[in-house]
């Protein structure tokens, strides 16, 4: 598990490495929904809406909400539907944002999670879905999403993990190898993207590493539950006053 952040290839500089990533994105950015629902049998959308709904109570309607990575939009529209806040979607992919703007009226901003053009202190709440282990560098992100949340607010990040159980890890590498891949490749056409994917995941830290992260990193409050024998997990951490 690497704990600096992704990099397609080592090789790769944190800038490079960024534009590996954005540019990847933008390719598979048409058919990303229609892969989500594919390989993950529409189980992808029960989390983002188990999220929001997590995060209710913070969705007031002065809240200031920052849907980072937003993608294709999914997450920032089952927020929406749960509160009434002052909704943003940022994502460092311009054709990603395309795709948000055909299901949200929400202002996007097209913005890498390392420099947001963010005033420090001007954000309640800041959440993640499946976008943060893309982050080049993973304590440079929870740095940066620090010190653009005001002073009480909560980050939430929804991301793929090590499951703790060893059989559950093992069925996912042999879905990531055997299915994930090659379906992947066949329906999206970008054979690199749906290699580098399931590769990310494996490379990235397991949750109570990354809770860790967080606390070192200078969150508060920080707690992480796995759904659906730990595929997925979400960390939630608090800004201290």
């Amino acid at each position: 598990m690497a704990a600096g952040g992704t990099k397609p290839r080592p090789e790769l500089t944190e800038a490079e490495a960024s534009v590996w990533v954005r540019d990847m994105f933008g390719r598979v950015a048409p058919r990303y929904d229609l892969l989500n629902r594919v390989l993950s049998m529409q189980i992808d959308r029960v989390w983002r809406w188990r999220t929001a709904r997590l995060l209710r109570p913070y969705l007031q309607p002065e809240s200031v909400v920052l849907d980072l990575c937003c993608g294709t939009g999914d997450l920032l529209v089952a927020l929406e539907a749960v509160g009434k806040a002052k909704y943003i979607g940022a994502d460092f992919c311009f054709p990603m944002l395309v795709r948000t703007r055909e299901k949200s009226v929400a202002p996007l901003v097209e913005a890498d999670g390392l420099k947001l053009p963010l005033r420090s202190g001007s954000v309640d709440v800041i959440t993640i879905a499946f976008g943060f282990r893309n982050f080049v560098n993973y304590r440079g992100g929870l740095e940066e999403l620090l010190r653009v949340l005001k002073p009480g607010g909560r980050l939430a990040i929804l991301e793929f993990t090590q499951p703790p159980n060893g059989l559950v890890r093992g069925f996912m590498g042999l879905w990531n190898r055997w299915v994930m891949d090659p379906i992947g490749r066949m329906v999206s056409g970008q054979g690199d993207a749906y290699q580098y994917l399931p590769e990310s995941v494996a490379r990235f830290p397991d949750a109570p590493l990354l809770a860790k992260m967080m606390r070192e990193q200078g969150f508060l409050e920080v707690t992480h539950r796995y759904f659906d024998a730990g595929i997925v997990a979400l960390h939630l951490g608090m800004k201290g006053n």
